[in-house]
């Protein structure tokens, strides 16, 4: 599903963004450009990278001291 029209960015796109490291709106826009044309996309943007960044933290395997 698209995101932002205005620069073509997907649900998967800010998926993928999330599970290449992304961690900030901010570096989303840097990456794909979201949300930097009319903004009209910002809040649903937020809301597909934090649940995606949530979910990149579920998958990650929890690392126990020694």
């Amino acid at each position: 599903m698209y995101i932002c029209l205005c620069n073509a960015v997907t649900d998967h796109d800010i998926r993928r963004a999330a599970a290449d490291g992304v961690q900030s709106f901010a570096e989303l826009q840097a990456r794909t450009g979201c949300s930097d044309c009319c903004g009209c996309c910002e809040s649903e943007a937020r809301a597909t990278l934090d649940k995606a960044i949530a979910q990149v933290a579920l998958d990650l395997p929890i690392l126990v001291a020694a």
